[in-house]
């Protein structure tokens, strides 16, 4: 019986605990941050180029436009990949990280046998540990492009871990 009270006891204590350390943590505000930066593309919608949430940096989709222009840089799908992937470095950079610090993108394809092309060019600027991913095809994109990529990065240093697999 006593085993019991103090186990009673002591888990009260420990939801307790639980619920003051949630409620802490509810009541905390975080900074909100937009990223813009001349060096890639103005929005084409209602949305911002980036928006840091923490040390959490979600970078909207990019498309392949010439930042100068404002036009496609070519109709090519790599070369549309090959700028989309550029402005989002310019992204990036204006926010303080870089493509290494990525963990997560989606692509979005006009074209879904455009995923080689696209994989192979996306490879030239991500290196293992590859951010996690989807690609999709898509029934349009904005403006009538071929490629689409969005990225999820943390701003700040990172440290590896290994896994257990």
């Amino acid at each position: 019986m006593r085993f019991y009270l103090s186990f009673q006891t002591f888990f009260v204590a420990e939801m307790l605990r639980s619920s003051l350390i949630f409620a802490r943590n509810m009541s905390s505000s975080v900074s909100r941050e937009i990223i813009a930066t001349k060096n890639a593309p103005g929005a084409v919608g209602a949305y911002s180029q980036a928006v840091k949430i923490g040390d959490t940096l979600y970078v909207s989709g990019s498309l392949g436009l010439d930042p100068s222009t404002g036009n496609f840089v070519s109709e090519n799908v790599g070369e549309q990949t090959h700028q989309s992937l550029k402005n989002i470095g310019e992204i990036l950079k204006a926010a303080g990280t870089s493509f290494s610090n990525v963990v997560k993108t989606t692509i979005l394809l006009a074209d879904i046998n455009d995923f080689a092309t696209v994989n192979g060019i996306y490879a030239e600027y991500f290196k293992a540990p590859y951010p996690a991913r989807a690609a999709y095809q898509v029934a349009a994109l904005p403006k009538a492009a071929r490629v689409e990529i969005e990225a999820i990065a943390h701003v700040g240093e990172i440290t590896e871990k290994k896994s257990s697999l």
